[in-house]
Parts: structure tokens; C-alpha cells; sequence
């Protein structure tokens, strides 16, 4: 099972992060965490490695109605999206919200996993993708 969503995108690493974050926000989206694994991986460890940005994107609605399904749902959420440079592109992956219907085995996830994945897919969608 392919646990993501992913598209490839032509422009240059902070131009993508301003992208996703308004075709996040044109689905309902707002970022609540925001971890600079390259920043990190650099202070603690002295490593050095390409741009890798997640985002901890978060559809209130939705969040809510996976709550009141199953507290613990929350062990999965927010939902990640990941922008990462990738040789001379920039990849943005999101987390496949249909993963916390195969994890949990909860029925009653499935609409909403449905309506992240198409808030989600229609974010990708309007970014500017390579072939």
C-alpha cells in the first residue's frame, strides 16, 4: 500500500513552501507545526542534508469528526506534508489520510479520511507540477 501522495514541483524550495501553504489554506487547511529537519539535523547532530521541511497541516472539521470517532486517532494527526528538495526539483508528499483507516481498522474514519484526501489531492493539484 502506497502511503502517499506526492507531486514534483519545477520551482525552487521556498517558493514550493509558499505554494503549499496556500493551496493547504484554499482547502481549509491551516499549519499548526512546522519542523525544519534540516535546521535540526544541523544543530544536533552536525549534519548537513538537502531542504526538508513538514508542515503539520490541520482541517478543524475534519480533526474533530476523527476525534469524536476515535480519541486516539489523534496518535495520527495532524496531517504531514512534506516539502523536500530532491535533486534539482522540489518534492511535496502528503501523509495518504486513508492510512489511519488501515491503521485503526475504523469504519467509521473512512468519510472522513475520504474528505481529507480530497481536500489534500485537490491542494496538490493546483500546485504547478513537472512532468
Amino acid at each position: 500500500m502506497s502511503y502517499d501522495r506526492t507531486v514534483r514541483l519545477g520551482t525552487d524550495f521556498a517558493t514550493a513552501v509558499t505554494q503549499v501553504r496556500q493551496a493547504l489554506a484554499d482547502q481549509g487547511f491551516g499549519v499548526l507545526t512546522e519542523i525544519d529537519v534540516t535546521a535540526t539535523l544541523k544543530a544536533k547532530l552536525g549534519h548537513d542534508m538537502e531542504d526538508y521541511l513538514i508542515l503539520g497541516a490541520c482541517n478543524p472539521p475534519l480533526a474533530h469528526q476523527a476525534l469524536e470517532a476515535d480519541r486516539s486517532v489523534g496518535l495520527l494527526l495532524p496531517c504531514n506534508v512534506v516539502v523536500r528538495r530532491d535533486g534539482g526539483t522540489t518534492l511535496v508528499q502528503a501523509l495518504d489520510p486513508a492510512t489511519m483507516v488501515t491503521l485503526t481498522g475504523l469504519p467509521a474514519l473512512e468519510p472522513v479520511a475520504e474528505e481529507a484526501r480530497r481536500r489534500l489531492d485537490a491542494a496538490l493539484a493546483a500546485l504547478p507540477a513537472t512532468a
